[in-house]
């Protein structure tokens, strides 16, 4: 098991040193002007220089990566120019709201999928069935923004129930930070939900035909234990794959929740960053994305290696 974690990592990081390149390749191809796409054009000659020395603009794109390489390996990602500080005091902001709204989500749309996706199979064709798959259907085809607007316009808008913007951490003030998480964590989490319930529908109803499963009825265990004993464990493999890549993209940024509701997270700051054409910031967001991304991957790999045992024998 220690192997093939290490393979893993190994194979992980080579992946993250190519992403970093091309990312900053990409950038470094933008037309015009780094500094004054920053900036903007009235600026004294002065600031120009000083940001034109601290991007390494004088020196070639090749060895510009590899300066910007080992400050990343030391996280630093340079200054921010529509923050006038540190990217890592941006992103030290910004991460913890990402991972809060990010890590709920999940926790809540895992167990609720699992667990109606579960009932959908063993009811299959019964009118639980039908009712579950027709929601899950219909809650995948939502967009995440239209979701997010609809919610807004109903429930702050015409209700007046919920604020409409904003994020306030539960340690500040509870009972107000509980009233701004509903609407966008909402958001996040049912598509999330719904997924997974169709995932795991599919792959129980797989699974309960086969004919272990039937042996086990056979011998008189109790239904309860065939379908969370027997079944399940087998049915998780294609599920686990959906939850990996869930948890990516909520880590990575939901930016359609977070723009609509203004919450600050990472989403929000890499379109600001984006729109601001703050170089050193999307270098470091983007870095981020695939950074937690690769993460994720390489932890998915391994809960695959725990399930079955056959993954890590292989």
């Amino acid at each position: 098991m220690g192997r093939y974690i290490l393979k893993r990592l190994g194979q992980t990081a080579i992946v993250l040193i190519i992403l970093s390149f091309i990312i900053f390749m990409l950038i470094s191809m933008l037309p015009g002007d780094p500094v004054y796409a920053m900036l903007g054009g009235e600026i004294s000659e002065e600031t120009y220089q000083r940001w034109y020395y601290a991007l390494n603009l004088d020196k070639p794109v090749v060895v510009r990566y590899f300066l910007w390489l080992w400050d990343a390996i030391r996280l630093d990602f340079g200054t921010s120019a529509s923050y006038h500080k540190s990217v890592t005091e941006v992103l030290g902001d910004h991460v913890p709201v990402t991972l809060y709204f990010s890590l709920l989500s999940f926790f809540i749309s895992i167990p609720l999928g699992i667990i109606t996706g579960i009932l959908s199979a063993v009811y299959r064709g019964k009118k639980i069935d039908t009712i579950v798959t027709m929601g899950a259907n219909i809650t995948c085809c939502l967009p995440q923004f239209w979701l997010s607007v609809l919610f807004l316009y109903i429930f702050s808008m015409k209700l007046g129930w919920f604020p409409s913007f904003g994020f306030t951490s539960p340690l500040v003030d509870f009972t107000k930070s509980i009233r701004q998480t509903i609407l966008p964590l909402t958001c996040l989490t049912l598509g999330g939900i719904a997924s997974i319930t169709r995932q795991t529908r599919s792959s129980m109803l797989e699974v309960i035909r086969q004919d272990y499963v039937r042996t086990a009825r056979s011998k008189g265990l109790a239904e309860r234990k065939v379908i969370y004993v027997h079944a399940l464990k087998n049915a998780l493999i294609p599920v686990i794959t959906l939850m990996g890549l869930r948890l990516g993209m909520l880590i990575g940024g939901s930016m359609f929740v977070e723009s609509v509701f203004n919450i600050p997270g990472v989403g929000t700051l890499f379109v600001t960053s984006i729109q601001a054409q703050d170089i050193p910031l999307i270098q470091a967001c983007v870095l981020l994305i695939a950074l937690v991304s690769s993460v994720v991957n390489v932890i998915t790999d391994i809960v695959y290696a725990v399930v079955d045992p056959r993954i890590r024998l292989s």
